[in-house]
């Protein structure tokens, strides 16, 4: 084959070798950022999953439909062995009044304050306090049995974001209410804050607030029956369970039949289950990511393989010669398939190099999800060296094309 020199005679060759090496290189740029960003989005999610503070989820179709959520939990608890705390939740957007401002759309979540701290994952733990300053911890005295004719406190934590955004700081009042109409509005006392954690796949609540469920369920008509659209509303409820149970599967699962067993209507899943639901799909998006590349994999291997056939035709007197010369068929189609190898191997090197940089640089100077996104990337090397491999494996193919061009030249055709 030609070699690589610097002889002005063998400048085509070389740019042929280097268009091959860019055509190898951009193929396997493809794949480098789609695997390494996919595969870090998915295990951001997974990693939060496996970090959350509860393991099994109640939910409920429709709009707010857990029903009766007080007396819910308390039975979880009461006849469920190894659950240490079930946490209704309920969120709903609402209007909120400073002691000057006009209405600002907020999202409020309603929550047993005793109850929603143990179902705090290790991220989410650090940016409550604990407990939670919302007055009565179990929410019972309001509720009373249902009737919500008990005393309210009437307290509320604001998130971080809206508490810069807004002026209101600990210690301010702080008027809710479902609509944006003042004079519906209750003055609700302002006993914390709460920091905002980040979410990728799904909008942030920047502008949050926490407050008693019962409080919540009253004041957007989701309280006493039987005039409460749907009577002690929530959209779920976290349940956690002892340590001994929430790392054994089989365990988990005995927990998660006997939940759905009190609530055979509801939906009701664990945590265990969604990490491999979620494992499975990543899978998938992986094998996605892999045929979406082997377009432009396969663009690059032919490329490769008609620069190889090029050479074999532009030293098919030198082939000729050698093969005159009694040097075996092996030798000339080892010498190509070298000349391959080498050639994918370099393209594969430019391509993994290629795809890093464009990774880094999305996650340095994009911006909003995209950066994010890119920030989270997962440079797998057991994932990179078998793309490498491949693209290896694949280049004898193309090598292989010219090597058989090669062996079928005739010896007298070449020696004229």
């Amino acid at each position: 084959m030609t070699p690589w020199g610097l002889g002005g005679a063998l400048r085509h060759s070389r740019l042929q070798a280097i268009l091959a090496v860019a055509a190898i290189g951009a193929a396997v740029a493809l794949p480098v950022v789609l695997v390494s960003v996919g595969g870090g989005v998915s295990a951001h999610e997974l990693a939060n999953l496996e970090n959350a503070g509860y393991q099994i989820v109640i939910s409920a179709s429709g709009i707010h439909g857990i029903e009766n959520a007080h007396a819910l939990a308390h039975r979880i608890l009461s006849t469920v062995a190894s659950t240490t705390a079930a946490s209704p939740v309920l969120s709903i957007a609402i209007d909120a009044f400073t002691a000057t401002g006009g209405p600002t759309p907020i999202l409020a979540e309603g929550v047993i304050p005793d109850q929603f701290t143990p179902t705090l994952g290790p991220t989410e733990d650090g940016l409550f306090p604990n407990p939670l300053p919302l007055g009565d911890p179990t929410d019972d005295l309001h509720f009373d049995n249902g009737t919500y004719v008990g005393p309210a406190t009437y307290d509320v934590l604001i998130s971080t974001p809206y508490e810069s955004a807004s002026g209101v700081k600990v210690g301010d009042r702080l008027w809710l209410g479902p609509v944006a109409n003042r004079s519906q509005a209750i003055a609700y006392n302002v006993t914390g804050t709460f920091g905002v954690p980040p979410s990728l796949l799904g909008p942030t609540g920047a502008f949050a607030i926490v407050l008693p469920l019962s409080d919540l369920q009253v004041m957007t008509g989701y309280g006493p029956a039987p005039s409460a659209v749907i009577p002690d509303a929530a959209d779920t409820i976290e349940v956690s369970v002892t340590g001994s149970v929430a790392t054994n599967p089989s365990a988990l699962n005995a927990v998660r039949a006997q939940v759905q067993a009190l609530v055979p209507f509801y939906g009701v899943s664990s945590l265990t289950q969604e990490a491999q639901q979620l494992q499975s799909a990543s899978s998938v998006l992986t094998g996605f990511y892999l045929a979406l590349s082997s377009v432009g994999i396969s663009v690059g291997l032919l490329f490769l393989a008609l620069v190889l056939l090029r050479r074999v035709e532009a030293d098919r007197r030198s082939i000729g010669v050698r093969r005159a010369l009694g040097l075996p068929g092996r030798s000339i189609a080892a010498g190509i398939l070298l000349d391959g190898i080498v050639l994918a191997a370099l393209g594969a090197i430019v391509g993994l190099v290629a795809g890093y940089l464009l990774v880094e640089s999305i996650a340095t100077w994009a911006k909003g999800t995209v950066k994010e996104a890119a920030s989270l990337a997962v440079f797998s090397p057991p994932v990179l060296a078998a793309l490498v491999v491949g693209i290896l494996l694949l280049s004898l193919l193309a090598s292989g094309v010219a090597t058989r061009s090669a062996l079928k030249i005739d010896i007298t055709e070449a020696l004229r």
